[in-house]
């Protein structure tokens, strides 16, 4: 019996990249997934199959982020399929940002609807839902504490928003048990990240370098953290910031 038997999660951003390496993994934990997606809906199923082949369960919950309402449709969707949920992870997001001198006011307030403003009313409405001794994940970045990227500033200030959200919303909710941390990786080995990030051999090479392991993470990497924070074992961490850049920041 998995260590997350009887527990309902919604993973947002779940068809590809870090959200599907978390949501496969709490599925093989044995939590019933909801798999969300903006538009790109095969590969939410191949998400959900993934899930189903490994022996879990799962169901595909298809809003766009971002938009007014988007919070209210996505549950609105979950309620057709479930009752109460146990884990939320706050996962998708605009992956960069233009530079400071090229972005204009629709770009930039359209990232922070989307990685800021979406996790902040997912939460307001799904406070009703979330049971007692739940579990509130958010993806931040280590760009929320450094500054080696600073042409991606809108970005990180997204994230460093967030992880102020979850700082604060642990206090808020820890008199129901619930714990609320942020997750923060660095360069991961995803189809968003290699065209914008390193995109070449000698790119991939630099991107390796950052990290004190001196590779480039991958899904699992984060998603091992998140399924840390989401079982028993991370009942007594709370409010805290997870650094998962594989040692990017030291």
């Amino acid at each position: 019996m998995g260590v997350l038997t009887g527990r309902t999660a919604l993973v947002t951003g779940a068809s590809r990249g870090i959200g599907r390496g978390i949501a496969e993994r709490l599925g093989r934990d044995g939590a019933r997934v909801a798999v969300h997606y903006g538009r790109n809906e095969s590969a939410a199923k191949e998400t959900v199959a993934a899930i189903e082949a490994a022996g879990g369960d799962a169901f595909a919950i298809g809003v766009e982020l971002g938009t007014p309402g988007d919070a209210e449709r996505v549950w609105q969707e979950f309620d057709r399929h479930a009752e109460g949920l146990d884990i939320l992870v706050n996962n998708a997001g605009i992956g960069t940002s233009p530079p400071i001198g090229e972005i204009g006011e629709e770009e930039y307030d359209r990232v922070f609807a989307v990685n800021t403003k979406a996790p902040f009313f997912l939460v307001r409405h799904g406070l009703p839902r979330l049971r007692d001794g739940g579990r509130i994940v958010n993806i931040s970045s280590g760009l929320a504490r450094t500054a080696v990227m600073p042409d991606k500033v809108a970005y990180a200030m997204t994230k460093a928003a967030l992880d102020v959200f979850s700082r604060d919303l642990s206090k808020l909710l820890g008199p129901r048990g619930i714990t609320v941390n942020s997750v923060a990786p660095g360069v991961i080995d995803t189809d968003n990240t290699a065209d914008y990030l390193y995109g070449t051999e000698d790119g991939l090479a630099r991107a390796a370098a950052i990290s004190a392991l001196g590779r480039v993470g991958t899904p699992a990497d984060v998603a091992d953290v998140v399924a840390f924070l989401a079982s028993d074992a991370g009942r007594w961490v709370t409010g805290h910031w997870l650094d998962a850049t594989g040692g990017s920041l030291t």
